[in-house]
């Protein structure tokens, strides 16, 4: 190949490809982190602290909770990913997308992440029939509410101005919709 398509914009390329990997690793490593701290460790310990042991048996309450829990996994991991990939950053507070993410599962609402969550830990508390872990979910999505109300719209509003006033013009904050119109990711000032 006589390498001018591969030398135009090359480095480019490469330093985008280098970026997004880069913002993948962060992405991947603070998840981790968050999901093993706040859906694994904390929860183990509600559960050991209330007494509460495993199921004597697999039965339709099981199944019913890993399902949720699959799928409310399955839904953060979606968001880690497309924060990594589009936003070219990671969901932590101090390492946030260096563009407004308006794609994937954030088309449908804006706070999918603690929604998968949230959904997450009602699969494990499903699966355990375990009130105190019903209590945890519902306590961790109030927390969630004022996070994001308190500290995490205001900043958005900041960083992204205008883009971000669409956006919550045309996607609900924890109920997911059909998009209204389809966006394009906003770069950060």
């Amino acid at each position: 190949m006589s390498g001018g398509h591969w030398i135009e914009g090359g480095e480019e390329n490469a330093d985008a490809s280098a970026a997004t990997m880069t913002a993948l690793v962060r992405a991947i490593t603070y998840a981790t982190l968050f999901i093993g701290l706040v859906l694994v460790f904390l929860p183990a310990q509600v559960l050991s602290r209330a007494g509460v042991a495993g199921p004597a048996r697999f039965g339709v309450p099981q199944l019913a909770g890993t399902i949720v829990a699959a799928a409310g996994a399955t839904l953060a991991i979606a968001c880690v990913l497309t924060f990594a990939l589009v936003g070219r950053g990671t969901p932590a507070p101090f390492d946030p997308p260096r563009r407004l993410v308006v794609r994937g599962p954030y088309q449908y609402v804006r706070n999918p992440m603690y929604l998968g969550a949230g959904l997450a830990l009602a699969g494990a508390a499903l699966f355990y029939q375990a009130v105190v872990l019903w209590a945890y979910a519902a306590g961790f999505l109030l927390l969630m509410h004022f996070v994001v109300v308190l500290y995490e719209e205001p900043t958005l509003r900041r960083t992204f101005g205008q883009d971000y006033e669409a956006y919550c013009r045309r996607v609900r904050r924890w109920l997911p919709a059909p998009p209204t119109t389809a966006g394009a990711d906003v770069k950060r000032p």
